[in-house]
């Protein structure tokens, strides 16, 4: 089956810039693209980073997974990507777009101390999104933005929660 991401939320944009700003995501990518690869595979290849770069894709649902058994009668999942194209339809205010590429731009230590800021604030339950934009100075948008481009947090309706990470 062949499926199109369609964008229409100038956010979702976020994690499509950020899905290839490194040479190891853009060669994961390139490997799911290629064919279905365990999680064991892309750390023996590309180590922690490679790791990292696969959580990112499947939180932003760029690739599919599903479970296999291995030689020693073990389940591993593997991945896959999810689209063969993309589709961008979405307007938007001078102001949302700056705020969308300031923060998919932002240098990497500050956008860090930043995510650290809001992952810490947000309560086991998830914390509800307005709670952050007073106090961290962001607009909707660039909170919206900041929570798609972390591996680490993620939009429940108007909540933000923090992702449990699969062991």
């Amino acid at each position: 089956m062949k499926r199109i991401k369609v964008i229409n939320d100038p956010t979702d944009m976020v994690s499509l810039l950020r899905a290839m700003d490194s040479p190891i995501k853009k060669s994961v990518f390139q490997e799911t693209a290629n064919g279905w690869v365990s999680k064991r595979s892309v750390e023996d290849r590309f180590g922690d980073e490679g790791v990292e770069a696969l959580d990112f894709f499947e939180k932003m649902h760029l690739v599919e997974s599903s479970w296999q058994i291995d030689a020693q009668l073990n389940k591993e999942k593997i991945y896959h990507t999810y689209y063969v194209s993309i589709h961008i339809n979405t307007s938007c205010s001078i102001t949302e777009i700056s705020d969308v590429l300031f923060i998919a731009a932002m240098d990497e230590k500050d956008y860090i101390e930043l995510e650290e800021k809001v992952y810490h604030m947000v309560e086991d339950e998830g914390t509800f999104s307005g709670d952050f934009l007073k106090e961290l100075e962001l607009t909707p948008t660039m909170l919206k933005s900041l929570v798609k481009r972390s591996g680490r947090l993620a939009y429940k309706g108007h909540r933000i929660e923090r992702i449990k990470q699969d062991q």
